[in-house]
């Protein structure tokens, strides 16, 4: 006994040691297979990871298993994937393992995991699928399937038709089949769950709605007949039976199903909606019957479908959620899809009734569509009541906020696609009249809710007419009458939205418009303001908007008297001619912003007519960069301003990229010199300068700006009879760079000059004046000044006495004037000088004691400044 259970023993291990080595010897060979059928048989590049061969796993089957496939189709499709899988399993007898090559594998099992297969169609009819080779050699038959079962778990299919815009999407599938497949009559039993979503043109019919299908299918594989008994499927909740035939002929298949739902109750109907929006029917409360029906009959070719007639009708149903406080009740419904010739273009959609009633609003329409996939026919009518806030409360939809108010419509409307697509308004007729009243409107383009308190609305054939629109959202108001030319084409096609209004506003709050950053950060505050998507003026907007506001409201400005134009297109806003009160004066304003880039850009020019200084320098952020100084200014201002740039994504300027230039006049303006850190510090070293006497008057300069730096080209202005040239620049950040410079005339440079011009007594002498610089720099905050008023008074001073010395001896008014030589200038016509050289007046040193007199004199103050008081 011991021997016989060593013998069994030994044989076990043999066995297994055979399992496990067997693997390793067969699996380049059945690589080589798989390798030898792909190029052979298709016309694609194939890849796969690897393939390997178990005879444990399955056994007494073998396994064979392809990890990773991936089909890459060519031209026309080139580089575009057909399918892939994660991993496609073979079980078949251990002795098909065994066989030479040429002859044909035997496989019983197949099981596909993962699998993605895009199916496509161009135009030309060109299929991305066509990727088997034509070849008449029997070694390409490397495989022969005797499959008992088959399955495909967690995987997905897409088909997409270029000519008819159809997009198939599957997901989710869970597919098996059980059966016999050798035999020439036999039976196969299979189960299918998966999501579809079906669209047409851009408008969706199917949108997740899940699909089970049970069904046990008699094969005939010697006439290529399949026929479907005992089968059931749901399409979301609703049941349906379904039987007939589909048999593969030479010109493509043969069809011939029909189906109905088992049951008439009205909840089958709501199961047919995307569970998205159905919410439960566990306990809803349905009455009324709903029955459909259909048959599909014909034959699946290039040039033909099958014809249709699939009915669907329902008769004083009702549903009541029990949650909710109404009901709908009412509810008629009588559709149909048809189709009694085979070719596409003849399938027509005939919504004869769908009525439904909430409260006491009705609400009826009708809808006939024809001529399907080539030029769409549409002839439908809309007529009833709608309170809006009974929709909630009779279905359970999802509102971020609760909707109220009333829609009325009465509308019929026949147009062809082709007529929309092509701008053919007279071929679209559109008649009757629209209307909403106390609606609330929330929308996350918006800061606070928009009451609309009435908009009436004309359809006509050839534009809808906006008679009356009257709202309120935050502190604004607004009133519009308009028209839009398009509406449909905007609705049903991708036309752009065209129309013209004219809109009225006691108060317009720009704010009350745009979302509020402040709430945005609150609700993410890791999220950075750079972060945001800048503001978008939609794409789709093609409209000129003519505004007259009373008041308009922008970050700290208040604007009155607004008028102007304001045309959105192709992602920009262009205004044209707008005009407005401000800061005491008037200002016209023209350009344009564009949100087309990514970083949004704009263009404007900027007229001020006799704006208030000092008002519209402390409020305007881009005046105060242009001229900070000029806050310190009482009085009128006149400017012509140039200016682009980019914006930051709420649409604000980024001022280091803003680049022009400005022409600017002052009007009758005085200085607070309380204000000016700048001319404050000018006065203490310039003391014979009295602000209060400053004339500004018509002072004219011009500047330009670029990359945060502002220019200012040389302007004048007098003090009394000192002529003042000012000219430099400043940043953005307040650094500055100036010079000023001053023709000063003796008289003012203290007694000792004065006495010294006095006992001179000469008319060439009594009207020189010295040339006096400034140079400022640091902040205007806290500007640094230096000025060479020292130097030249001491020079003047020398030459005045030398002109006494020489007079003196007799030399006269020659001598004079040579000793003034350049430095020293007249403020009367100095054209009339000649240009002498004068001589050279170093050698005749003046009294050295008097030189200190006379510049410790004038080094002090002149003269008192009178105060604000009046007091000397």
């Amino acid at each position: 006994m011991k021997k016989i259970f060593k013998i069994l023993g030994i044989t076990l291990l043999l066995v297994i040691g055979l399992l496990v080595a067997i693997p390793f010897i067969l699996e380049s060979k059945i690589d080589s297979i798989v390798q030898n059928y792909v190029d052979e048989n298709v016309n694609a590049k194939v890849s796969f990871d690897d393939v390997s061969l178990s005879l444990i796993s399955s056994f007494p089957q073998a396994n064979v298993s392809i990890d990773n496939l991936n089909i890459v189709t060519l031209a026309p499709f080139e580089d575009e994937t057909l399918a892939s899988a994660k991993r496609i399993s073979f079980d078949m007898p251990i002795k098909e393992l065994f066989k030479s090559d040429g002859e044909p594998l035997v496989v019983n099992d197949i099981s596909i995991n993962e699998l993605l297969l895009a199916i496509q169609t161009k135009a030309n009819d060109a299929v991305n699928y066509d990727i088997l080779k034509e070849s008449d050699s029997e070694s390409a038959n490397t495989f022969s399937f005797d499959v008992k079962n088959y399955d495909i778990e967690n995987s997905a299919f897409t088909y997409f038709d270029e000519s008819t815009q159809t997009i198939i999407y599957v997901t989710d599938i869970n597919h098996n089949g059980k059966g016999i497949f050798s035999e020439g009559i036999s039976q196969m039993e299979t189960t299918t769950e998966a999501k579809m979503s079906l669209a047409i043109d851009s408008t969706d019919y199917l949108k997740d709605h899940s699909i089970k299908l049970d069904a046990l299918i008699d094969l005939d594989l010697e006439q290529d007949k399949y026929t479907f008994k005992e089968n059931e499927g749901f399409i979301n909740d609703l049941p349906l039976q379904f039987e007939g035939f589909v048999q593969l002929v030479e010109e493509g298949q043969e069809i011939d199903i029909s189906f109905k739902n088992p049951a008439s109750d009205f909840k089958d109907f709501l199961a047919i909606i995307p569970e998205t929006y159905r919410k439960n029917l566990e306990n809803i409360t349905t009455t009324g019957e709903f029955v459909v029906n259909g048959k599909i009959k014909g034959l699946v070719s290039d040039e033909t479908i099958p014809t249709l007639d699939i009915n669907m009708v329902s008769n004083n149903a009702s549903f009541k959620y029990p949650d909710l406080p109404k009901s709908v009740s009412d509810i008629s419904i009588n559709a149909s899809v048809k189709n009694t010739t085979g070719y596409t273009k003849d399938t027509y959609v005939d919504i004869n009734t769908f009525n439904f009633r909430i409260d006491q609003d009705n609400f009826r329409s009708e809808a006939h569509i024809k001529n399907l996939t080539e030029n769409m026919l549409v002839n439908a009518k809309v007529d009833g009541t709608l309170n809006l806030a009974n929709l909630s409360k009779a279905y359970p939809i999802d509102l971020e906020s609760e909707l109220t108010g009333v829609l009325k419509a009465n509308l019929t409307t026949r147009f062809d696609m082709d007529a929309i697509e092509t701008n053919a308004y007279q071929r679209i007729n559109t008649d009757g009249v629209a209307s909403v009243s106390n609606v609330v409107f929330s929308s996350d383009a918006l800061a606070k809710p928009m009451q609309i308190s009435k908009a009436d609305v004309t359809f006509n054939p050839q534009t809808v007419t906006l008679n009356n629109f009257i709202a309120k959202t935050g502190q604004s108001d607004i009133s519009a009458t308009g028209s839009i030319q398009n509406l449909f084409g905007f609705l049903f096609s991708d036309k752009d939205l065209q129309g013209n209004f004219n809109m009225n506003s006691n108060t317009f709050a720009v704010s009350d418009f745009m979302v509020n950053e402040d709430e945005e950060a609150t609700e993410n505050n890791s999220k950075s303001i750079e972060s945001k998507s800048a503001i978008k003026i939609p794409a789709f907007l093609n409209c000129t908007i003519n505004a007259n506001a009373n008041t308009v409201l922008y970050d700290n400005l208040t604007l009155k008297d607004v008028k102007g134009q304001l045309v959105l297109k192709d992602e920009a806003a262009y205004l044209n001619n707008l005009n407005s009160s401000l800061f005491e004066g008037q200002m016209a304003l023209k350009g344009n912003v564009s949100t087309k880039t990514e970083v949004p850009t704009f263009n404007m020019e900027l007229g001020i007519n006799s704006f208030d200084v000092s008002k519209s320098f402390q409020d305007l952020e881009l005046l105060q960069n242009l001229a900070p100084i000029a806050k310190i200014l009482k009085g009128k201002l006149n400017s012509a301003i140039s200016l682009k740039g980019t914006l930051s994504p709420d649409l604000s300027p980024q001022l280091n990229s803003v680049s022009g230039d400005a022409l600017a006049e002052l009007l009758t303006t005085s200085l607070d010199g309380k204000k000016g850190e700048l001319l404050n510090g000018l006065a203490s070293k310039l003391n014979f300068i009295n602000l209060e006497e400053l004339n500004l008057d018509n002072l004219k300069t011009s500047l330009s700006f670029e990359n945060g730096e502002v220019s200012v080209k040389p302007f004048k202005f007098m003090y009394k009879d000192i002529p003042i040239t000012v000219s430099g620049s400043h940043s953005f950040q307040n650094a500055i760079e100036y010079n000023v410079t001053l023709q000063v005339p003796a008289k003012y440079l203290g007694s000792e000059v004065n006495r010294l011009i006095g006992k001179i007594n000469d008319e060439e002498v009594n009207n020189i004046s010295i040339p006096v610089s400034a140079n400022v720099s640091g902040t205007f905050s806290n500007p640094e000044i230096t000025t060479d008023l020292s130097g030249g008074v001491k020079d003047l001073t020398a030459q005045l006495i030398e002109i006494q010395k020489q007079k003196l001896v007799g030399k006269g008014k020659d001598k004079i004037k040579d000793l003034l030589g350049g430095v020293i200038t007249k403020t009367t016509d100095s054209t009339a000088q000649k240009n002498e050289t004068p001589k050279d007046s170093s050698a005749t040193k003046p009294n050295e004691k008097g030189v200190r007199d006379v510049l410790g004199n004038i080094l002090k103050k002149a003269k008192k400044v009178k105060d604000t008081t009046g007091n000397q």
